[in-house]
């Protein structure tokens, strides 16, 4: 049985996925923002059902919100 039940091109899609939101929308906003942070993301198992539209717009108001907190 593959680990944790999702074979590796399943989990590597995922991780390209969140790598590439991350690069295009999450860092550029928390640098605008004046947050020099460390951004830790562990994909739950909804991740492998999720489109990439529906990661980035989970990704992007995380973000807003640690955003609007910024001083």
């Amino acid at each position: 049985m593959p680990k944790h039940r999702h074979t590796i091109v399943e989990r590597n899609r995922v991780k390209r996925r969140l790598r590439e939101i991350l690069r295009r929308e999450v860092m550029p906003r928390l640098e605008a923002a004046g947050l020099n942070v460390d951004v830790l993301v562990r994909a739950r198992r909804e991740a492998y059902d999720a489109s990439f539209a529906e990661l980035a717009g989970e990704l992007t108001r995380w973000t807003e919100k640690r955003c609007s907190r910024a001083p």
